[in-house]
């Protein structure tokens, strides 16, 4: 955990079409149960690869990244796509730059596995949280695969499950491929 950094240069990366047949975002985001009134937080934007599909369901996304270049990359693609209900938030995800119970739904999808401080991060979430909001978190199950990071950056499913509850959260756990796994945290 708190391993490296996305680097920005690597953005086309995720938006590889291998990528987009593996994590499916729009399906993904639909299950996820977006609604219009929803203010959603995307934790690590990135590029947009889940901020814009969660867009066209939510009153507002909230998209909070540390990169600016990879918000700047989000900004353009939202543009392009006229999508105009995205919030760019330059933040780390320690001290997340949203109020207290500000979001109905977060989505931390590849990211927590690059934190810095994992107990302060899932803290924070539930701080931004609203009573009763959810939190998706997509991350890379602990096994070799062809993408994704090093194994030993990677969270097992069980050790993330066992440190959303210490955090007061109730967990379900799906694995949709053997290469990572989806935790919904109530």
């Amino acid at each position: 955990m708190g391993g490296h950094r996305f680097k920005p240069e690597k953005a086309s990366k995720l938006l590889d079409p291998k990528r987009y047949e593996l994590l499916q975002p729009e399906k993904m985001v639909r299950e996820f149960g977006i609604q219009k009134e929803d203010m959603v937080a995307d934790l690590g934007a990135g590029n947009g690869f889940f901020t814009l599909p969660m867009a066209l369901y939510a009153k507002k996304v909230f998209a909070v990244d540390i990169e600016p270049k990879m918000l700047e990359l989000l900004k353009e693609r939202a543009s392009e796509q006229g999508i105009e209900n995205v919030q760019l938030i330059e933040s780390d995800l320690d001290h997340i730059r949203l109020e207290d119970d500000s979001v109905d739904k977060a989505l931390a999808a590849f990211v927590l596995h690059e934190v810095p401080n994992l107990e302060r991060t899932l803290t924070e979430i539930k701080r931004i949280l609203k009573p009763n909001g959810t939190l998706l978190i997509i991350e890379w199950e602990a096994v070799e695969s062809e993408m994704g990071p090093p194994i030993h950056e990677r969270i097992a499913s069980d050790v993330l499950a066992a440190k959303a509850k210490e955090h007061g959260f109730t967990v379900e756990m799906i694995h949709p491929h053997p290469s990572f796994y989806v935790l919904v945290a109530k």
